[in-house]
């Protein structure tokens, strides 16, 4: 199973939508969008985040097909690392290959993860890739309707 990055383009942003768009990916990821389902809300945003310096955007390629994504984004001053990734590969460490080899070529640290306190796997993921847990906090998450703690992870090197 060859994974590989690739610069993140336009017509890859169908494949992110569904990604994100997915119940229960959605509800794992807990702090997203008020409309998970407006396409060309989301569409029309990360077409314009592509366009953004601070923006590092990557594309998770399986062989020849596009599954997922890495981004680097910069909040309230930090950089943060977020990923997808089409739900029929979870578990599969593809993820984590991809944050790994995301983190070779985006080289802005301090770089931080926020992760729902039960999101386990994607806890796993920034623990492989050399983060480590600095805190936590408690945020309204959409995708729950509610406020959970949600852990911060950073990697300094």
């Amino acid at each position: 199973m060859k994974i590989s990055l690739r610069k993140s383009i336009a017509s890859d942003l169908e494949v992110f939508f569904q990604n994100q768009a997915d119940e229960e990916a959605n509800f794992m990821a807990a702090f997203t969008s008020k409309n998970p389902q407006d396409k060309d809300a989301y569409i029309k945003k990360w077409t314009g985040l592509m366009t953004v310096d601070s923006v590092h955007m990557q594309t998770i390629m399986l062989a020849d097909q596009a599954v997922g994504c890495v981004v680097k984004f910069v909040m309230e001053g930090d950089s943060d690392i977020t990923y997808a990734l089409d739900k029929k590969y979870w578990g599969k460490g593809i993820v984590t290959s991809a944050v790994k080899q995301f983190l070779a070529i985006e080289k802005t640290r301090p770089i931080h993860g926020r992760v729902a306190y039960d999101n386990y796997g994607s806890q796993k993921v920034l623990e492989k890739a050399g983060f480590t847990k600095i805190g936590s906090n408690v945020d309204f998450a959409i995708a729950r309707g509610k406020e959970i703690e949600e852990y911060i992870y950073k990697l300094d090197n």
